[in-house]
């Protein structure tokens, strides 16, 4: 009598590799740079690693508050309005500094160009929307 053949049983290789997803996170370097260009001294490794800590709170709830304008307003996409209201809620923009004052004082020119429409020969704006 023939008798059915079992299945070998295999070991599981995917639950070796298995980790917690992690989140984005800006690179060291960047923060480093960024935050030593607008103090404009040295920073102790204690103090920097209290800089990182807070940006990165500082950028997740950014992130949190445009998520829920975006499903406020019904959409699935942040638009630049929403980084608009929200900037403006932090008093960041105001009716005596708008956005295009920030554009100008804090980003370089190759970022302005992309941000801030400008008029050009043959009635042409770039960049069209």
């Amino acid at each position: 009598p023939l008798q059915p053949l079992q299945p070998k049983t295999v070991p599981n290789r995917l639950r070796t590799s298995q980790r917690k997803p992690r989140d984005p996170q800006m690179p060291r370097s960047l923060i480093k740079e960024i935050f030593r260009h607008f103090v404009k001294m040295p920073v102790t490794r204690d103090a920097f690693k209290i800089v990182e800590k807070c940006s990165e709170r500082y950028f997740k709830q950014l992130s949190d508050d445009l998520e829920a304008y975006a499903h406020h307003a019904g959409r699935k996409t942040v638009e630049a309005a929403d980084l608009e209201v929200l900037m403006r809620r932090q008093g960041l923009v105001t009716d005596k500094m708008p956005l295009n004052v920030l554009i100008e004082n804090y980003l370089p020119l190759e970022y302005r160009k992309l941000l801030i429409p400008v008029a050009v020969s043959g009635n042409k704006v770039i960049p069209s929307k």
